[in-house]
């Protein structure tokens, strides 16, 4: 008979300081969420045997876990974008499940905004020129401008508008309004949304992220150490992760994003559907991300995503609140925001989220959420579905 495996869950979350951070290094940053997380754990750090990290250092993820004082056995430097902490809590998940992992730390932190006005970097108009890339960066095929083109083949082919486009951002910035941790927080229009500048057409300022500084953690532990715990435990219930593509040229449908791989697994594997789920917090850079992944994941058929998204749905009180706290379009944005979805997931599911808590009709928080992480432009994607008992 096959030993059982055991179950797994979030013990442990945290934000470090967001926003306009203009003091710590990232490294001081992933110093302060793993401190956090694991106080947020209750349990000690000597209890820590596995690590993932990111981003940061030419050794990655062993600079990191030096700095802290870790030295894990189990580790994973998966580096997917966007999608890398979904991808990463998936590998922990299963590594913890078959026993090669009692805890795992993942965590991230970033100075980008405080870099670029630092002047210790600029704006990176592309990954690299070597490789399949080579072939796309002489003509200026820069990130934004690819999410650009796969939002206008979708306007194209199912009639998505731009006031649609916008009302995501709109519905964000209305959820992040009571977050004392997002950036912004003012209201905006459509209107406003649509005058901005434009960044690639159609998007204007405020149909992309922002940039912002901060970093976050999160501890994933076996149920024997749940007992332990300071707070109740949230379950990693099923996961998914897809790579699908480089080059533009490699992209066969630009409406179709790898998260109708991932999700597709994601849910078969918790043995729950889209229509069980009841907050959903998914990689936003831009708007038409939200748009195009809520079709992906089952929340709506191809092609309507646009109609689903401007009836006020995404909001708090709406039907599937989306990114609840502001996501990148309004709350933070350091760099790989994955990690921050699954830190604000937990924090619905806790009832913990302070100013912005989602509450069921009985009153009581969430009991299902989704995260779904995107890298690169629709490269790859990571999806963890979440639950408490």
């Amino acid at each position: 008979m096959p030993t059982p495996q055991r179950r797994v869950a979030i013990v442990g979350i945290s934000l470090s300081d967001c926003g306009r951070v203009d003091g710590p290094t990232p490294y001081a940053l992933h110093a302060q969420a793993a401190r956090r997380a694991l106080a947020d754990s209750g349990l000690d750090r000597s209890v820590i045997d596995g690590f993932g990290s990111a981003g940061l250092g030419t050794l990655a993820p062993a600079e990191v876990a030096e700095y802290l004082g870790l030295k894990p056995r189990w580790v994973d430097s998966t580096a997917v974008g966007g999608a890398t902490w979904e991808v990463m809590a998936a590998h922990a998940a299963d590594a913890i499940a078959a026993g090669h992992a009692g805890a795992v730390l993942l965590v991230y932190g970033s100075t980008a905004r405080a870099d670029i006005k630092a002047r210790r970097r600029t704006s990176n108009l592309s990954f690299g020129g070597r490789g399949p890339l080579q072939f796309e960066v002489p003509y200026g095929h820069t990130l934004i401008a690819k999410y650009a083109m796969a939002a206008r083949r979708h306007m194209h082919e199912y009639g998505t508008t731009l006031e649609q486009l916008a009302s995501v951002a709109v519905q964000a910035r209305a959820n992040a309004a009571g977050n004392p941790d997002a950036m912004f927080r003012d209201p905006i229009t459509v209107d406003e949304v649509l005058a901005g500048p434009v960044i690639a057409d159609p998007f204007t300022k405020l149909h992309c992220c922002i940039r912002s500084d901060g970093g976050c953690a999160v501890l994933i532990a076996a149920e024997e150490y749940v007992p332990d715990c300071a707070k109740e435990p949230v379950w990693i219930l099923g996961t998914g992760e897809y790579l699908s593509h480089t080059t533009m040229s490699q992209w066969e449908d630009f409406t179709v994003s790898p998260a109708a791989v991932s999700g597709r697994l994601a849910f078969a594997r918790a043995g729950v559907t889209p229509a069980d789920i009841d907050i959903a917090e998914i990689y936003d850079a831009f708007t038409y991300m939200t748009l195009v992944t809520l079709e992906d994941l089952g929340f709506c058929a191809k092609g309507e995503g646009g109609p689903f998204v401007e009836k006020g749905r995404l909001r708090l009180d709406g039907e599937l609140p989306v990114n609840t706290d502001g996501g990148g379009l309004s709350a933070c944005h350091p760099g790989m925001r994955g990690l921050f979805l699954l830190v604000e997931a937990v924090r619905q599911l806790r009832g913990e989220a302070e100013g912005h808590q989602v509450r069921k009709t009985d009153g009581g928080p969430p009991r299902l959420a989704v995260a779904s992480g995107t890298g690169g432009w629709f490269c790859s994607s990571g999806t963890v579905v979440l639950g408490r008992d």
